[in-house]
């Protein structure tokens, strides 16, 4: 039996039942990072003291008896976007290069509490802002069925890490498919929740209206128990909705047989690889087989998403990342005489290419003679796609698409073309724009067997159903 391919619940079954050690588990979880992480780049920064401290009290805690927390002696990867105190936070950056955080984020307090076992801190495009890890300070993480493919981005590193077993399940963050995209292309389950529904307090900030942190694991159930730890409301983040933390595994197996599904014509044709369109294709198939009802619908407002997408994210980008100037913490340039110019040089030094492209693009959207023409008009523009998907909601439960466009590509392919790079989204943005929750689980591989996201969609706070309709299709889907 390999540790490394258990799902977490399974791993927990076993610690509980004292059949593994906590610490020979996290040990050899450590020991497969050191060997494969050269080549994949998954990990950025290994938190391995701590790591065997936490399992030394799982242990303790099992010999004694003792209650033990919903994701007891489960290694766990994070996103290096989240505050972990005293562990290096770089989000990818040259900027952040040496930023150690004095305090936990809100989801690293809540899996500690559950007696998880935080191993690392995992890769990313520089502050979230990518599609395949390519704009990582740090180097790309490398695609495990193919280490020549990206792995997809925002959150690569994690994805990776659950893909090659070098964590049982890992946080991302999506801001518009960092955590699905990447799921879809590495073969994993990820969730980007009903916004609000996690706390963001300690998630370092790319455009705040659209980021969530969520899930990367290997399966449904798996999914569904990272989700029930770390939701809920939050104090200390003032977009976080007043709801208590959930048991979803009670309920995954009470399936509500007949689903109605939504598939939106836009989602179909030019654009998708083949291998996509079919795998997806006969996942709705299977559906029909399932007796669920499946009608084609139309989300009209859904061409304007990625323009609508990189308006709305570009100019919170800009605002938010104004913090980072070379004064109280990151990266300084050494070669200023005055104060603007220490401004100017840190951030022409500390960030990368697409960053700055970004922040340049959000504060041309922003300026006075633009505003209304861009930010204005994308603002309502967002409302539209909110009210397309209201109007879906009201006659049906879960919306069907593919995950990405096309499975994974060569590492360098798009780095030079950021507009296809952002098409790789196209699929995936409305989620964030709308604030609904949306998962991303494997349904097939291409010829070349590089796997293949099936997304499926529902109305705010509707995680339950996602969670149920996604169970039911692993199940049948033979992947």
């Amino acid at each position: 039996m390999k540790l490394a391919e258990l799902k977490g619940w399974e791993l927990r079954e076993l610690i509980k039942k004292g059949e593994t050690g906590c610490k020979e588990a996290v040990a050899s979880f450590l020991d497969e990072i050191k060997k494969k992480n050269k080549s994949l780049n998954s990990f950025l920064t290994l938190t391995e003291e701590s790591a065997l401290k936490s399992a030394e009290i799982v242990d303790k805690k099992v010999s004694q008896k003792q209650k033990l927390g919903a994701l007891a002696g489960i290694p766990i990867a994070v996103k290096d976007n989240i505050c972990l105190r005293g562990v290096k936070t770089t989000c990818g950056s040259h900027i952040l290069d040496n930023f150690v955080p004095p305090y936990n984020a809100t989801v690293v307090e809540k899996l500690k509490k559950e007696d998880a076992i935080i191993i690392g801190k995992t890769n990313l495009d520089e502050f979230a802002m990518g599609s395949s890890t390519e704009n990582s300070y740090f180097g790309p993480s490398k695609n495990p069925h193919d280490l020549k493919k990206v792995p997809g981005g925002s959150s690569g590193g994690s994805a990776v890490a659950v893909a090659s077993g070098l964590a049982t399940m890992a946080l991302g963050s999506d801001t518009g498919g960092s955590i699905r995209q990447p799921a879809a292309l590495c073969g994993v389950v990820g969730l980007k929740p009903t916004y609000g529904t996690v706390s963001r307090y300690g998630l370092v900030a790319f455009a705040s209206s659209l980021d969530q942190i969520g899930p990367l694991t290997k399966d449904v159930k798996d999914s569904a128990l990272l989700f029930g730890v770390i939701s809920g409301h939050d104090p200390n983040d003032s977009t976080s909705l007043k709801i208590s933390s959930k048991d979803y595994l009670k309920t995954l197996d009470s399936y509500k047989t007949k689903f109605k599904v939504a598939v939106p014509k836009e989602a179909f044709g030019a654009g998708n690889e083949k291998d996509v369109e079919e795998a997806v294709k006969k996942a709705i198939k299977l559906m029909e087989k399932l007796n669920w009802s499946v009608s084609e619908v139309s989300l009209p407002y859904m061409e304007y998403a990625i323009a609508t997408y990189y308006i709305i994210a570009t100019a919170e980008a800009s605002s938010n990342l104004a913090r980072y100037d070379g004064v109280k913490y990151g990266y300084r340039s050494k070669d200023s005489s005055q104060l603007l110019e220490l401004y100017q040089n840190t951030r022409g030094e500390g960030f990368g290419n697409e960053v700055k492209r970004r922040i340049m693009l959000g504060t041309y959207v922003l300026s006075a003679g633009y505003y209304e023409a861009y930010y204005g008009k994308g603002q309502k523009v967002r409302t539209f796609i909110k009210q397309d998907f209201d109007n879906v909601f009201k006659d049906f439960d879960i919306v069907i698409m593919p995950t990405s466009p096309t499975v994974a590509f060569g590492l360098g392919e798009k780095i030079e073309d950021p507009l296809t790079m952002y098409l790789s989204d196209i699929f995936t943005v409305s989620a964030n724009l709308a604030g609904i929750p949306a998962i991303s689980i494997p349904c097939g591989k291409s010829k070349a067997g590089l796997p293949i996201g099936l997304q499926i969609l529902a109305k705010p706070l509707a995680e339950e159903t996602i969670f149920k309709a996604a169970y039911m299709l692993e199940q049948n889907l033979k992947t």
